[in-house]
């Protein structure tokens, strides 16, 4: 079995295991996924498991969140019938590294709940939709706001205009996560506060560079970032760029 080293460690309050892997059967094909767990504030666990690329599977508490699944990318297939139902699925916008009708049927049954933008439910007919700023309670212990997601260098806008897709900020028993979508540094950053966990976008020319990226990471100031959609880039350097203000960085193998 493959497996990678556990440890347990708490990083500004943040309890936390760090790199273990998770096995599902695909077919005949065994697949492992890096798997991050923390605690929430009442202790509650919430599992990360890098999927591919901007897909992530959340676990907390008996409930399994997907945020934009895909079911291949290049020449890595996911298996979502291997996976258990869905109980919230959140898409961020229509490119197809983020949208996939497919996945969303494997992963979806009557009690799924779809949440996306304006345009994604559009295309598929159904979904719930939430526009940048809109803020909405899931459960007691569980809200969701929709944050902005946009290109702001010359020359890029064209690929995430300002106003049409949706990053979200995931708030799971006190536990707040950021999932950028696709974006760059954008000056909105500067009122997303008290994140604990950043998912954040690096590739040129679509998201972000090394450097914008770890612009928003001081800015934002979460206590543990997640580079992920970083293609080919390198993104070997973000950890000690970001060391020195306490921000501990994980590289996963989402591609």
């Amino acid at each position: 079995m493959k497996t990678f080293l556990t440890c347990l460690l708490a990083i500004c309050g943040l309890t936390t295991a760090c790199g273990q892997a998770k096995e599902l059967r695909s077919g005949e094909a065994l697949v492992t996924y890096e798997e991050d767990v923390f605690q929430t504030k009442s202790g509650k666990t919430v599992k990360f498991h890098a999927l591919v690329h901007a897909s992530i599977r959340v676990e907390y508490d008996g409930k399994e969140i997907e945020i934009d699944p895909v079911t291949k990318l290049g020449n890595k297939t996911i298996d979502y019938t291997a996976m258990p139902k869905a109980n919230y699925i959140f898409v961020t916008h229509e490119h197809g590294d983020h949208f996939d009708k497919e996945a969303i049927k494997q992963l979806s049954n009557d009690g799924t709940r779809l949440i996306t933008n304006r345009r994604c439910a559009d295309m598929l007919g159904s979904g719930q939709v939430m526009a940048n700023g809109d803020k909405l309670k899931i459960a007691d212990d569980f809200t969701v706001e929709a944050v902005p997601a946009y290109n702001i260098t010359e020359g890029r806008t064209q690929f995430h205009p300002q106003g049409r897709d949706n990053g979200y900020i995931l708030t799971i028993d006190g536990l707040r996560i950021y999932i950028a979508g696709d974006t760059e540094d954008i000056p909105e950053m500067a009122s997303i506060k008290d994140i604990d966990i950043a998912f954040l976008p690096c590739n040129q020319p679509y998201t972000m560079t090394t450097s914008q990226l770890v612009k928003a990471a001081k800015i934002i100031k979460p206590k543990v970032v997640f580079p992920y959609h970083y293609g080919q880039t390198d993104v070997s350097t973000l950890p000690s760029q970001l060391q020195a203000e306490g921000i501990d960085v994980r590289i996963r193998h989402y591609e």
